[in-house]
């Protein structure tokens, strides 16, 4: 496997963002840091995933964070600002078949995988490359993932294949919402991706099929940080990605149904902090809070219903405690060295 490392020039999208490390949180949100690269890690098949990388001089440890279904690495630059300015070094990679990774099926907008063992493989794969950078020089090596990237997270716990010293799951999709339940709405998606064709959209826009919600609140309360997607899709329009295909959906709820029995669960020793917004209306919280009893070390952080999906571009009151939830976890569990 290869690393591609790229400098961001300050022409870096077709938008011509400015690049800034300092600024109020609008001009953060919709700039490239200007000592953070974007380049390319090629997987052992040949694909390449589009990776961030913003090395923190303080070098408290480093950060590898996954983002969600159908997410690119530029919706979180605000978190990643923050963590920076605690000293972590912050990774991140777009999951194959989004973002600027490139897609699986034929149509763009449509969120595709065949099988979620390639979500398996591939960070499992750049999670060996990546912690060998850091080797001998006695950093934690922290593992955040939100919702997708959260379940894909205690998947390869579970399974051994990363061994972080801690990990955060935001939002994670232990399970996925559905107006019939996970089973029903499970065979279907089956069903469907068996009898037609497994990379067509379940549906035609939105997070969630039948929602009357709008996208937005469905996402964060905040306006201005939503925006943010939008903004950095008109930059590059490759960025943009629609509904999940039925086998995506299929994976989906079989994945979690998995989960739900898995042994190795109990087994996991890794310290992990769990953020759930109850009100979520896209995965299912009542799943997370069952896998959470399970975990061995775990501490549980819970948002009422001022909190959407996602936690981490939520409104100040609600995006302030998760972080500094995080910030006390990890001062806890991989406390700075003397």
């Amino acid at each position: 496997m290869a690393f591609e490392k790229v400098t961001v020039p300050r022409d870096y999208s077709p938008g011509n963002p400015h690049v800034t490390q300092r600024g109020d949180a609008a001009t953060v949100r919709r700039a490239i840091p200007a000592d953070a690269r974007i380049g390319y890690w090629t997987a052992s098949d040949g694909w390449k995933l589009r990776r961030f990388d913003w090395p923190a001089p303080a070098r408290r440890g480093r950060i590898l964070f996954q983002t969600g279904r159908g997410d690119s690495v530029e919706k979180y630059l605000e978190t990643f600002a923050h963590l920076h300015a605690q000293g972590w070094s912050v990774t991140a990679f777009d999951w194959r078949g989004q973002g600027g990774s490139g897609r699986l099926s034929a149509d763009p907008h449509i969120g595709h995988v065949d099988d979620y063992t390639v979500y398996d493989r591939d960070l499992a794969a750049f999670w060996a490359d990546w912690r060998a950078e850091g080797d001998g020089d006695g950093q934690p090596h922290v593992v955040l993932g939100h919702s997708m990237g959260g379940m894909m997270v205690v998947r390869a716990l579970a399974a051994r294949a990363i061994d972080a010293d801690a990990a955060i799951l935001v939002a994670p999709m232990i399970g996925l919402k559905s107006p019939v339940g996970a089973g029903i709405a499970g065979r279907a998606a089956r069903w469907m991706a068996a009898h037609g064709n497994p990379a067509r959209g379940a549906w035609r826009s939105n997070e969630r099929p039948g929602s009357i919600a709008s996208r937005q609140t469905l996402l964060t309360h905040d306006t201005s940080r939503y925006d943010d997607e939008r903004w950095w899709q008109e930059q590059n329009p490759a960025l943009r990605l629609g509904p999940p295909s039925w086998t995506w959906l299929a994976h989906g709820f079989a994945a979690a149904a998995e989960l739900a029995v898995d042994p190795r669960i109990e087994t996991i020793k890794t310290p992990i902090l769990m953020l759930i917004a109850d009100a979520d209306k896209l995965v299912e919280p009542r799943a997370a809070l069952r896998l959470g009893v399970r975990l061995p070390d775990a501490q549980i952080v819970r948002f009422g219903r001022e909190s959407a999906h996602e936690i981490l571009r939520e409104a100040d009151g609600v995006r302030n405690r998760a972080l500094a939830a995080i910030d006390s976890f990890l001062a806890a569990v991989v406390p700075p060295r003397a």
